[in-house]
């Protein structure tokens, strides 16, 4: 397996392909996992990651310009949540020949509010029961599924199922079999855990507005190491005494320990 690093990406083959989009060509690495996608700086219409390992659709930053996605050849089981806010205008999926299995797993997809063209063949939830009904109801603008157009006959009576007493059965039904966790996924790192949200902003917007391949990979570094932008170092989690601390400076976590102390002293005092 090959890391997606920045310097891979910085080396790999990039052209103008037949529909005149600038693309990047990650394909055949055996790449387990999509990261470090900042390094693009957001200079491609499509990203090509056909024939590597990777097992979850996820872990892109703010790609504002990326339309098309092929993922052809790859392990996928789950897709991640939350992709419009990374990939707003992506337009077209092509996940032929993974391992996605319920109809569930892919409601995610759902909310991409410019996707007009997906691909499961040779995913065994293509072959589930109402998979292309089910489909067609949660993805109004979808297009093509498979290749073939979703025609507005097909849409009608896919929405009349699903709005029936019957097909909410069905779809509470679908929902209990959607994956909740996949064993080797992505892991959060132990260093950047517990982050507020002003904290995943910093670095959201670290990564948005670097201006370098230098800059992206300082940012990794520092990230990597357990560091924020503009702030200091983060501190592993770590127990004292039974007592869990959170990545705080270390006054404050030894302030919060001995408040607990005198805490405990305190009921112990009322106790006697």
């Amino acid at each position: 397996m090959v890391k997606l690093t920045t310097e891979l990406i910085q080396n790999s083959m990039q052209y103008m392909n037949p529909c005149r989009d600038r693309e990047l060509d990650l394909r055949g690495y055996k790449i387990p996992q999509i990261e470090n996608l900042g390094a693009t700086l957001d200079q491609f219409d499509t990203i090509d990651f056909s024939d590597n390992d990777i097992r979850k659709l996820d872990g892109f930053p703010l790609l504002k310009r990326l339309k098309c996605i092929l993922l052809n050849n790859n392990r996928i089981v789950r897709i991640g949540e939350n992709l419009e806010h990374y990939i707003p205008n992506l337009e077209s999926v092509i996940l032929t020949n993974n391992n996605i299995s319920e109809l569930g797993d892919l409601d995610p997809l759902s909310t991409l509010p410019k996707l007009r063209t997906l691909s499961l063949m040779h995913n065994p939830v293509a072959n589930k029961n109402h998979y292309r009904a089910y489909v067609a109801f949660k993805m109004p603008e979808l297009r093509l599924l498979d290749f073939r157009k979703i025609k507005q006959k097909e849409r009608d009576e896919a929405n009349a199922l699903f709005k029936s007493r019957k097909g909410k059965e069905i779809q509470r039904e679908i929902a209990k079999k959607a994956k909740t966790f996949v064993p080797g996924g992505n892991m959060p790192d132990p260093k950047v855990t517990n982050l507020t949200p002003q904290e995943i902003h910093k670095i959201r917007e670290a990564i948005k507005n670097a201006s370098s391949l230098q800059e992206v990979e300082r940012l990794t570094r520092m990230l990597q190491s357990g560091q924020i932008p503009g702030q200091k170092p983060l501190q592993p989690v770590t127990q004292t005494n039974g007592q869990r601390l959170t990545n705080r400076s270390p006054d404050r976590r030894w302030n919060e320990v001995e408040d607990e102390d005198e805490e405990m002293d305190t009921d112990q005092a009322n106790g006697q």
